[in-house]
């Protein structure tokens, strides 16, 4: 797993987000989840979310940020468009 240094860690939207810290979850981005959720949403693909696939962050509005949220988030906005 790879540590994520995209800016996407300091969006502020992220921050609105619940908070997790434990769990399968525990310290990876929501940044990352959040556009794997689009993407499956934008190819009408079935929800999934595949935390080996996640990148780590502790950085920024990111931190202690449920991914299940950002993914499920994402995934709303990209089946939402054409």
């Amino acid at each position: 797993m790879a540590i994520c240094n995209k800016e996407h860690r300091y969006l502020d939207e992220f921050a609105n987000l619940p908070e997790d810290q434990g769990g399968e979850g525990r310290h990876l981005c929501a940044g990352c989840a959040y556009e794997a959720g689009v993407i499956d949403g934008l190819n009408r693909r079935p929800k999934r979310l595949d935390f080996s696939e996640l990148d780590e962050s502790q950085a920024g509005a990111v931190r202690h940020r449920s991914p299940e949220a950002a993914y499920d988030a994402g995934y709303s906005g990209g089946i939402s468009l054409p």
